[in-house]
């Protein structure tokens, strides 16, 4: 049972990564995915995305392919949930 009183952020993640990765996905949606990151920028930059997501998206490798946000934060360096599974 998880403790209640525990941070809300899982191991190996803060709440800036947190923060970030989301305002990556909100800029993205679901329909993206898997995408490269030609895709990936101009999806968000239909999605008036902030100056900030398209600077971050910006620092992928042009022939990486991305299957989901979560790989796109690992790409980033961006903390990311464990693998439940």
């Amino acid at each position: 049972m998880t403790d209640p009183h525990s941070p809300a952020t899982s191991p190996g993640t803060t709440e800036a990564g947190v923060e970030r990765r989301a305002a990556i996905a909100a800029a993205l949606g679901k329909e993206v995915w898997p995408a490269d990151r030609d895709a990936l920028l101009a999806t968000a930059q239909e999605n008036d995305a902030d100056d900030r997501v398209l600077s971050d998206l910006r620092r992928l490798a042009g022939d990486g392919r991305f299957q989901n946000v979560q790989e796109v934060a690992r790409a980033l360096g961006i903390g990311t949930e464990q693998e439940r599974f």
